[in-house]
C-alpha cells in the first residue's frame, strides 16, 4: 500500500508542478494546520494557501512552524505566479508572514492580518490590521474583489477543513496520524491534485455558466486558468493517474468506478 501511495504521490507532484504555473492570483490567503507525525510528542505544521477567486490551492509546505517553512511556502507560490502579479495577502498573526511577504512582493503588495481571540473554543474578538499598504489601496482592492467585502481568512480556513476531511491522517475524531513525515506529504500531494484538477474543475464550470448568463457576482472576473485549462488538466490527470496507479484512483477509489 505504501509503495503505491509513493508512486501515486510522485505522479501527482509531477503533474502539479507542470500544470500550476503562470497563475494570476489577485487575492491570496495563507494559514497553518497543526497535526502529529509518529506520535503526539512530534507536532507538525501544514502551511496552506488559496487564491480566493478561483479557490485554487497553489502550494503547501509541511514541517516546523518556522521562518524557513514560511519562506518556502511563499517562494513556491511566487514562482508559480505571473511576474507582474501583486496580490492582496491576508494571514493570521504569525510573526514571519510579514517578513516573507515583504521579501517576495516588496512594498507594492498589500498585506493584512486577521487576529482572532478565542475563549472556550469560541471566537470572541476579531482584529483586522493593515500591515503593508495604504488604507485607500485596501479599500480599492476589496471593492474589486469578487468574494471579500472585508479582510478575512475564511476561505483558507474552509480549505483547511476540506483538507482535514479528505485525509485520514488529519481527521479530528481519529488518532490515525502519519507514522512518518513522507507519508503525510505524499497523501497531501494527492489530495491537492484531486482538489485542484478534479473537484475544482466542476466548480469552475458553475462559475463559467454564471458568467455566461451575466450573473452579477462573477461579471468582469478574470478567467485566468479557469475553466478551460482546468478542464483539460483534469482529463490529463485522470489518464496519467490511471497509468501510474493501475486499478485504483489516487484517493483509494476504483478507477473503474470513477469512469462509470
Amino acid at each position: 500500500m505504501h509503495r503505491w501511495l509513493e508512486k501515486a504521490a510522485t505522479c501527482c507532484r509531477r503533474f502539479n508542478d507542470r500544470k500550476t504555473s503562470g497563475l494570476e492570483i489577485p487575492e491570496l490567503q495563507a494559514d497553518e494546520l497543526r497535526t502529529f507525525v509518529g506520535g503526539k510528542e512530534r507536532a507538525a505544521w501544514i502551511f496552506t494557501a488559496i487564491d480566493v477567486w478561483s479557490r485554487f490551492w497553489p502550494s503547501t509546505i509541511i514541517g516546523k512552524r518556522s521562518y524557513r517553512n514560511t519562506f518556502a511556502l511563499f517562494r513556491d507560490i511566487s514562482r508559480r505566479m505571473k511576474s507582474n502579479c501583486t496580490p492582496l495577502i491576508v494571514t493570521d498573526g504569525f510573526e514571519f508572514y510579514e517578513k516573507v511577504a515583504r521579501r517576495f512582493f516588496g512594498p507594492a503588495c498589500l498585506y493584512a492580518q486577521v487576529i482572532k481571540t478565542r475563549r472556550n473554543d469560541r471566537v470572541i474578538k476579531v482584529e483586522r490590521r493593515a500591515v503593508i499598504g495604504a488604507a485607500w489601496r485596501f479599500e480599492e482592492a476589496l471593492l474589486e474583489s469578487e468574494d471579500s467585502s472585508t479582510l478575512n481568512t475564511s476561505f483558507v480556513e474552509r480549505l483547511n477543513l476540506t483538507i482535514r476531511q479528505a485525509s485520514a491522517y488529519l481527521t479530528r475524531r481519529t488518532t490515525c496520524h502519519a507514522r512518518c513525515m513522507e507519508q503525510l506529504k505524499n497523501q497531501l500531494e494527492m489530495v491537492r491534485c484531486h482538489y485542484n484538477f478534479l473537484r475544482l474543475s466542476q466548480s469552475a464550470q458553475v462559475r463559467k455558466r454564471d458568467t455566461d448568463a451575466g450573473h452579477a457576482s462573477w461579471a468582469g472576473a478574470s478567467t485566468t486558468f479557469l475553466p478551460r485549462d482546468l478542464h483539460f488538466a483534469a482529463d490529463s490527470f485522470i489518464i496519467e493517474e490511471n497509468r501510474v496507479y493501475p486499478g485504483r484512483g489516487p484517493l483509494g477509489q476504483s478507477s473503474v468506478d470513477s469512469h462509470n
